[in-house]
């Protein structure tokens, strides 16, 4: 089986508090296999997802949404 990699930047996560909430909103979502964030304190951080089908710019902006932050830009 293969799996889609996706890179978004996620701007307001400080800690490991944050990545915790943004990696457990993701992991929620149908498909997600594995949530790697690349803490950039107070800046923008880098969040990798690892997903057997690809996911939409919408859902992946929802789930950080619910946990309280914002997607700043997405990469394939």
């Amino acid at each position: 089986m293969s799996t889609v990699s996706t890179t978004v930047s996620v701007s307001g996560m400080t800690c490991g508090h944050c990545v915790a909430s943004v990696s457990e909103e993701l992991e929620a979502l149908a498909g997600v296999e594995q949530v790697d964030v690349d803490l950039n304190a107070g800046g923008v951080s880098t969040v990798t997802i690892t997903s057997t089908d690809a996911l939409s710019a919408a859902e992946i902006g929802e789930a950080v949404a619910e946990a309280g932050y914002l997607v700043v830009a997405n990469e394939a």
